[in-house]
């Protein structure tokens, strides 16, 4: 089973780009859990604020967040359309391995029941 997905491949290697940092990994992670400031972000890491914003300048081009302003601050939330396509299509990938090794699998059975 293949789902068609709405995501470009540009658009796929921007987001596995993305999530290969495990501070922006984090950083996703946490936006799931509500809306934080890019300041509330960096008080997290042991890193510059502006680090941290370079981060999340990455997850927003990769739309595995938005950013919203209100006031003086930016607040971040998680885009779970992209993170749900990205789980999708991360699922098409174990279902394919998985089919592939049931086949090698079998393959093994094979060879044992008719040794040469």
């Amino acid at each position: 089973m293949v789902v068609h997905l709405q995501r470009t491949e540009e658009q796929t290697d921007l987001v596995f780009h993305a999530l290969a940092d495990p501070t922006r990994r984090d950083i996703v992670r946490l936006a799931m859990q509500g809306e934080y400031s890019v300041s509330e972000l960096a008080r997290h890491y042991p890193m510059s604020f502006a680090a941290v914003q370079k981060h999340v300048a990455v997850l927003e081009h990769a739309q595995l967040v938005s950013k919203r302003r209100q006031g003086r601050e930016q607040l971040v939330r998680s885009r779970l359309d992209t993170v749900r396509d990205t789980s999708a299509l991360l699922d098409q990938f174990a279902a394919l391995w998985r089919d592939r090794l049931d086949r090698f699998g079998d393959v093994l059975a094979a060879q044992e029941g008719n040794p040469s």
